[in-house]
């Protein structure tokens, strides 16, 4: 149990860990099934697992660094293993801002587009925001706004000279 619990250790080291997770490098360790649900529930019980916390921790930096849509960051959420009811509860502190966040993210790639006709401006866009989890329409509004801004040259950073 040392050796198996010390891998575990070593893993938590350098990442955060669902429950599912730790189970899964045990086996991958070859620790038999029901030793593994002992070593998990010795580590949930310490703290060193804890599925909550986690789950807070990668809708915060989904939402905030990586500028992630709720669909992405469920996807993540599911993805390492944490139960769906922790999941629904970390993903409800988020506001419903995904249009806002959208918008915001689509206004910092627009200005690499502008070579672009609108429609293969707003393609690009949309695939990009779909990729981050955008609905489709969310990411399609997102996108033709951002576009508009640029052509009426009300972007995010852009100055516009007119002759008096």
């Amino acid at each position: 149990m040392v050796d198996a619990s010390e891998v575990l250790v070593r893993k938590l080291r350098s990442k955060q860990l669902s429950s599912r997770e730790a189970r899964e490098v045990l086996r991958e360790q070859g620790v038999p099934a029901d030793l593994r649900d002992d070593i998990v529930a010795d580590f949930e019980r310490r703290g060193y697992l804890d599925d909550a916390s986690l789950a807070e921790l990668l809708v915060t930096s989904g939402s905030q660094r990586k500028g992630q849509g709720r669909v992405a960051i469920a996807r993540t959420l599911n993805q390492r293993g944490i139960p769906r009811e922790i999941g629904d509860e970390a993903l409800a502190v988020l506001d419903d801002d995904d249009a806002e966040r959208a918008l915001d993210y689509a206004r910092t790639k627009i200005s690499s587009l502008r070579r672009y006709d609108e429609d293969t401006a707003v393609r690009r866009l949309v695939g990009q925001l779909s990729r981050r989890g955008y609905g489709g329409s969310i990411a399609l509004t997102a996108a033709r706004t951002a576009w508009r801004e640029t052509q009426r040259g009300g972007g995010v950073g852009r100055v516009r000279f007119e002759e008096t």
